[in-house]
C-alpha cells in the first residue's frame, strides 16, 4: 500500500519529502499544528516518533525532544490514541518510528494491531534486523503494514539484498555513520553508496541522516526517491515556533 502510493506519487514529483517528529514534543496540541502544516505545505509522507528514553540512532535534537515529550507525561497509549486523529485528519501515509523496547514491553501483536486500527501503514525499528523479528514481520504481513528496514554505509552488498528481501514500502538508506542531525557530506562518496544501495532492492529508497535543505534535497534527487528532514525541523520549532515549519517545507523544494 505505502509503495503503491509512492510510486504513483513519484509520477507527479521528482522527490518525495518524509518529515519526522517526536510525538508528545511540545505538546499533543503542538504536534497537530506541526503535522498540519507539513500536510499544507505538501509533505508526502510522515514518522511519528513514539519517545523512548534511549533513541540510540537519534542525536542531540531528537534525544532532548524524546526526553521532554516524556518529561510532559507522553505515553505509548497516548501516542497510540493520538495517530487515530491524525489519520483522519490527514489523507497522506503515517508510519510510526521507535525502538523495539517499546513494541516488546506494549506485546507486538497488540501494538501491530492497534497500528492497523487507527490508520498507520508501517513503521522504522532501527534497532531490530530481521534476525530477531520474526515475529515482528510476520505480525506486520498479518496486517499489511510495511516494515521498513535501513541501509547504510557500512552495510555490504549481499546484507543489503538479505534486508531488502523482509522489507516493504521502501527503504530507508542512513546517509553517513553515526546519529541523526549530524553534518553530512553530500559528495561523490554519497552519490557511490546510493548507486550500491539502488542496485540492491527494487523498493524505492528515502535518505536521511543530515538532509536539512533545498540543496541537499536538489543533490539527492534523481539518487533516491525520498528526502527525509527530521532534526531540522525540530530546530526550526524550537527557535523559530511552530508557524516558521510550512514555509521552510515548502522551501525545500522548487515550485
Amino acid at each position: 500500500m505505502v509503495e503503491s502510493y509512492l510510486r504513483d506519487r513519484l509520477k507527479e514529483k521528482k522527490i518525495l519529502l518524509m518529515t519526522h517528529i517526536v510525538l508528545g514534543y511540545p505538546s499533543f496540541e503542538d504536534a497537530f499544528r506541526i503535522i498540519e502544516a507539513m500536510v499544507e505545505a505538501g509533505v508526502d509522507l510522515m514518522e511519528l516518533q513514539v519517545p523512548f528514553s534511549e533513541p540510540i540512532a537519534d542525536g542531540p535534537v531528537i534525544l532532548k525532544a524524546n526526553q521532554q515529550a516524556l518529561e510532559s507525561g507522553t505515553t505509548v497509549q497516548k501516542c497510540i490514541d493520538f495517530t487515530r486523529e491524525v489519520t483522519q485528519h490527514f489523507g497522506i501515509p503515517f508510519l510510526f518510528m521507535s525502538y523495539y523496547n517499546i513494541l516488546f514491553i506494549y506485546g507486538i501483536e497488540k501494538f501491530i494491531a492497534a497500528m492497523a486500527k487507527n490508520g498507520l501503514q508501517g513503521a522504522i525499528v532501527p534497532d531490530l534486523p530481521p534476525e530477531e523479528g520474526t515475529e515482528y514481520i510476520n505480525a506486520m504481513q498479518q496486517y499489511n503494514l510495511a516494515p521498513i528496514f535501513i541501509f547504510s554505509p557500512t552495510t555490504s552488498n549481499e546484507r543489503m539484498e538479505y534486508l531488502s528481501s523482509f522489507g516493504k514500502g521502501f527503504i530507508y538508506c542512513v546517509a553517513r555513520k553515526g546519529v541523526t542531525g549530524a553534518h553530512t557530506d553530500f559528495s561523490e562518496h554519497l552519490e557511490a553508496y546510493l548507486a550500491r544501495c539502488r542496485k540492491a532492492t527494487d523498493l524505492p529508497l528515502a535518505l536521511g541522516f543530515g538532509v536539512k535543505d533545498r540543496a541537499d534535497v536538489e543533490f539527492i534527487t534523481g539518487k533516491v526517491d525520498i528526502a527525509v528532514i527530521g532534526s531540522q525541523t525540530i530546530r526550526i520549532v524550537d527557535n523559530d515556533g511552530v508557524g516558521a515549519v510550512g514555509d521552510f517545507i515548502k522551501g525545500l523544494r522548487r515550485p
